[in-house]
């Protein structure tokens, strides 16, 4: 069943929302996420910057866009209380896209046609490269969770807003070297994700110095028994330093507490697949590492949005991260707006090409001189006592 969610709030005419005390035109995400809804102003006479979201609420996505969506819509709130952008409310309308091709075209054509300035797009390159097939280069999409490099192409309008599977791999083999580990072994299948980031993993860990002993292959979701890739380890007579994977975490679970059973004690390092699927709901993970995209420290945006969206809605966001990634797209495409004036979505998407520090709620983003995907920073969280800790930040 499709979700449409309306959003035109409340606002004053004329404020023109800024970033601190940067340069005039600049996005002031701060004084938004610190906006009282119980105090809005009144609403804004200009014509409504219009963003889609075109969210996959399956059990596929749903883990990513439904705390994306929620945050998104709070978010919206926020901004259009406290004034919206330059006078300007910003319209906020959410597709569910129901985990379908299909639907996702249909989805992403009745945005098209409602006139979005820009369509926030799901998770996996499966629904994304259909969406691109509608929007086809005319309207900027922000893939919202996904970070699969080849959705990234600035020439098309096409944009992802986490940072890339080439970023978190990178940012993983520089923190396994910075601990002092010399050896790894990796987990991988054959493809993106599962099989891209080993891939980059080793190639960097290999070129700082270290020595990837050997990959094992998996099938991701479906293996729970590591038996055999586990005895090799174990007749390989020294335990790797460090474990490296993309696997679930159930999964990643799983292999742990079979080479523990086999008396090989090392390090686990895992993507944000660990998080997106309920790491620190899953016994058997104290001490894991993993890539992720905030971090909810004192003071922090990430944590100013999870606060304020709880007391705003009585619950919790299910994943402030997530929740934090709509907020940068939205950002981004208010930046865009600010910095041409224009709401026309040739203009927007080529102002997102060219920007450069955007404050997000997730960290800073950049596109100039990339080919869509921003350069951010990527976060190293190990869980301690059940719950994350923030061991590196790489920018």
């Amino acid at each position: 069943m499709k979700l449409v969610i309306r959003m035109i709030a409340y606002a004053t005419a004329a404020t023109l929302l800024m970033f601190g005390t940067a340069h005039a035109g600049s996005f002031d995400i701060d004084a938004a996420l610190a906006t009282n809804l119980n105090a809005c102003k009144a609403a804004p006479n200009g014509a409504p910057l219009k963003i889609g979201f075109a969210a996959d609420f399956s059990d596929l996505g749903g883990f990513a866009d439904k705390p994306a969506s929620e945050a998104a819509i709070y978010f919206v709130e926020l901004v259009n209380c406290a004034g919206g952008v330059n006078g300007s409310p910003i319209e906020f309308v959410v597709k569910n896209i129901e985990g379908n091709p299909e639907v996702t075209q249909r989805a992403g054509q009745e945005l098209v046609s409602a006139g979005m300035s820009a369509i926030l797009g799901p998770p996996f390159p499966d629904f994304g490269e259909p969406l691109l097939q509608v929007t086809a280069g005319k309207v900027p999409t922000l893939f919202v969770a996904s970070t699969e490099p080849t959705l990234a192409d600035a020439s098309a309008m096409s944009f992802l807003v986490a940072f890339d599977d080439t970023a978190q791999a990178t940012a993983a083999a520089k923190f396994a070297l910075d601990q002092g580990w010399k050896t790894a072994v990796t987990f991988s299948a054959p493809g993106p994700y599962f099989g891209y980031n080993p891939v980059i993993f080793t190639k960097v860990f290999q070129a700082g110095g270290g020595n990837v002993t050997a990959d094992y292959n998996f099938v991701p979701i479906e293996d729970m028994d590591f038996s055999a890739q586990v005895n090799k380890m174990a007749s390989a007579g020294s335990a790797p330093d460090v474990v490296y994977s993309a696997m679930l975490s159930f999964q990643s679970a799983n292999l742990r507490g079979q080479l523990d059973g086999a008396g090989v004690e090392t390090n686990h390092l895992m993507t944000d697949a660990f998080e997106a699927t309920g790491g620190y709901f899953t016994e058997g993970v104290e001490g894991f590492y993993h890539t992720t995209h905030s971090f909810p420290a004192e003071g922090s945006r990430i944590k100013a949005l999870a606060d304020g969206y709880a007391a705003a809605r009585g619950a919790p966001l299910e994943n402030a991260s997530f929740g934090g990634l709509a907020v940068d797209a939205i950002a981004v495409v208010i930046q865009a707006y600010l910095t041409t004036g224009s709401m026309d979505p040739a203009v927007l998407g080529a102002a997102i090409a060219g920007l450069d520090g955007v404050a997000g709620a997730t960290g800073t983003l950049s596109y100039s001189g990339t080919n869509g995907s921003p350069s951010k920073p990527v976060y190293v969280h190990r869980v301690v006592n059940g719950a994350p800790t923030l061991a590196a930040t790489y920018d």
